[in-house]
């Protein structure tokens, strides 16, 4: 671990490293570095256990830690995957959603209950236009999308 790079741990029921190992195959820049398993005298019978993963997704590290049923994600932490192109948005959203009850103005819940923003690059700038006006009309179409729709987007800004 490197001691001078803040690093996000993520806190999962055993479900760690095939947690790391699906968001590293799904991300750019995205590669596991290090598996650690419980040493031999783990309480609670879990020797050889995955402890923890370290991994990196588009060059930023993390940690996944099998921490136990103790606790769960929330949507007051979430992680953004901006996005060039509808095509990649897409890719994202099929690959990630996995709650469509939780689907909201480009956010989806992965299968672990992680809250992800997939997030058009166009939609910042667009809402940031100086005419407020049309960065109104682009907000009230945002709202009404469950993923987001770039070429709705330009529709509303148009």
């Amino acid at each position: 671990m490197d001691t001078d790079t803040l690093t996000t741990c993520l806190w999962f029921d055993g479900q760690a490293e095939e947690a790391a190992r699906f968001y590293c195959g799904l991300l750019p820049r995205s590669e596991i570095t290090e598996v650690l398993h419980a040493p031999t005298d783990y309480p609670a019978g879990r020797t050889g256990d995955v402890l923890d993963v370290s991994f990196t997704l588009m060059g930023r590290p993390f940690l996944a830690l099998n921490g136990g049923a103790y606790t769960q994600f929330t949507e007051a932490v979430s992680l953004m995957i901006p996005c060039r192109t509808q095509e990649e948005v897409d890719r994202y959203w099929q690959a990630l959603s996995a709650r469509p009850e939780a689907e909201a103005c480009g956010w989806v819940k992965d299968r672990w209950g992680l809250s992800w923003q997939i997030v058009p690059l166009v939609l910042p700038r667009l809402l940031s236009d100086p005419d407020r006006a049309k960065a109104g009309r682009v907000m009230r179409a945002m709202m009404e999308m469950k993923k987001i729709d770039i070429a709705a987007l330009e529709a509303a800004a148009a």
